[in-house]
């Protein structure tokens, strides 16, 4: 599952990398390894999902009633 981006010809390196960078977004990877950075307890896991949800209860609710 390695990502590959080729250069195309006259491509400058700068736009080489933004395409690598926007590859490496879409699959998610360097979110994984930021999450993976240090150990999370699950109960800090389940705290912040339920932080989360209510959060976006709340904004449910809010734009709901417009």
């Amino acid at each position: 599952m390695s990502i590959e981006i080729k250069l195309r010809k006259g491509e400058p390196m700068d736009r080489a990398i933004r395409r690598l960078k926007k590859a490496l977004d879409r699959e998610g990877t360097i979110r994984d390894v930021r999450a993976k950075r240090y150990f999370t307890k699950p109960s800090d896991k389940n705290r912040e999902a339920r932080k989360v949800a209510a959060f976006t209860q709340m904004l449910r609710t809010r734009y709901e009633k417009m």
